[in-house]
């Protein structure tokens, strides 16, 4: 029996933006979540919170598997971003496409993982089920993520399992051909 090929993607972005949604919408076993109660203003936007990682895996044929690791969202946990990182082979990061003012935030976690990964990076503009959602393109723009940083913006909403797989077989497709080329 060939050994499967277990492939680390790291599912990033600030408080709020779908990154437990995204993994439980596509994982094939119950997503391990590590979640606590908010406080603070944070208990207006959400009742719970990630405080370690999600941890979520897909099976994509008989020799591979997917391991989606998400990292909390808060600063004040930036700390296992750098753990989780480790080994990643790509990133998705999700920015909540209806809240501009988290876009400054998503762009220091971009910035936080092309510094220490240097592996290929696909940026998820989620929410788009929602009315005043940003499009990709201008999401793009407000992130400033030039045509030579080669991410692409992706519009999702982390609840729908056709758009996160197209999402991660976006990334899949770009990791392929990194490997490939180097």
């Amino acid at each position: 029996m060939k050994e499967l090929k277990k492939i680390k993607i790291v599912i990033a972005g600030p408080f709020a933006a779908g990154k437990t949604q995204f993994i439980n919408t596509v994982s094939e076993i119950k997503t391990v979540q590590t979640e606590r109660k908010t406080s603070g203003s944070e208990k207006n936007v959400k009742d719970y919170t990630t405080v370690a990682m999600d941890f979520g895996k897909i099976r994509i044929d008989d020799e591979h598997e997917l391991y989606l690791f998400g990292t909390p969202g808060q600063s004040r946990f930036d700390f296992m971003w750098e753990i989780l990182g480790e080994g990643a082979l790509g990133i998705i990061v999700l920015v909540d496409s209806t809240d501009p003012k988290t876009f400054h935030e998503a762009r220091r976690i971009i910035n936080f993982f092309q510094s220490r990964f240097p592996v290929p990076i696909v940026v998820g503009a989620n929410k788009q089920d929602m009315p005043n959602a940003w499009s990709a393109e201008d999401v793009k723009a407000a992130l400033d993520i030039s045509e030579d940083e080669g991410i692409p913006v992706i519009a999702l909403s982390a609840k729908n399992k056709d758009e996160v797989k197209k999402t991660l077989l976006t990334l899949l497709e770009i990791i392929r051909y990194s490997l490939e080329s180097s």
